[in-house]
């Protein structure tokens, strides 16, 4: 096959991979309208991109003192090389399918950039669908990925809950056992310490104040993914693709 064909195919891939996200955002656009209250979450479902906030997840409520996870800024989790010049932030809830979605297409793009040097993402936990549905394991399944951030494996445990993510009506993640489980995906996560950080939702109260930050932060959804402080997933007009964000932070 010539230079020429290759080039060619390879940009007809990405048109329509980016036509197929902006018919999938127009879609949800569509079964939303004139939908209130958890009906908004589900339809989000159904759309499989970004889950609407019609109230912010959890107790406002702390319970207790806000204790953050060894190494988070404040209510956020940095991942990456500090000396990165460009910040990919993410508000993300685990127990949403639009979060997964962006995660699964993106996951590797955002991998590799970070391996470079390229790219920090700060992470905002987030718990819309417990707030939406009702249940727990938006809440329960944060508060695992702070305790896996104690133990410096942050990132592969976060990869592993969106992998294995359940069906969010299920509530799955709001079973402990069933997260501790999952960290047995990790190498050397499941420990003693890990497993108590879980049992006993030692940084749930850190969770809802990352929570509560976000239900003032002025966006309303879940994925939110914001590149130098900028939207840039969502907008039907302009999707976005692995390679195009791979262009937007190689070259500016």
């Amino acid at each position: 096959m010539s230079e020429k064909n290759r080039v060619g195919k390879s940009s007809a891939r990405e048109r329509l991979r980016e036509q197929r996200e902006k018919d999938r955002i127009r879609a949800r656009r569509r079964r939303g309208m004139g939908v209130a209250g958890a009906v908004v979450a589900v339809l989000g479902v159904a759309a499989g991109v970004g889950m609407v906030a019609t109230r912010t997840g959890g107790d406002a409520k702390s319970g207790g003192p806000a204790v953050a996870p060894r190494g988070a800024s404040g209510t956020v989790i940095p991942t990456g090389k500090a000396s990165a010049e460009k910040t990919l932030t993410v508000y993300e809830d685990f127990r949403c399918p639009g979060c997964k979605q962006f995660e699964d297409v993106f996951r590797t793009t955002v991998h590799q950039l970070q391996d470079k040097g390229r790219l920090k993402v700060r992470y905002h936990l987030v718990t819309i669908i417990d707030g939406n549905l009702g249940g727990a394991g938006s809440l329960t399944a944060a508060n695992a990925a702070a305790c896996a951030q104690d133990a410096g494996k942050y990132v592969a445990y976060h990869d592993v809950l969106y992998k294995n993510q359940p069906s969010e009506t299920k509530d799955a993640y709001a079973d402990k056992s069933k997260l501790i489980k999952l960290a047995g995906k990790v190498p050397g996560l499941d420990t003693k310490t890990f497993r108590g950080c879980v049992e006993e939702g030692r940084h749930d109260a850190w969770v809802r104040k990352s929570n509560d930050g976000f239900a003032r932060s002025g966006y309303s959804s879940t994925p939110t993914v914001l590149l130098e402080g900028k939207s840039i997933y969502g907008d039907p007009n302009k999707p976005l693709s692995p390679r195009k964000l791979k262009r937007m932070v190689v070259k500016g």
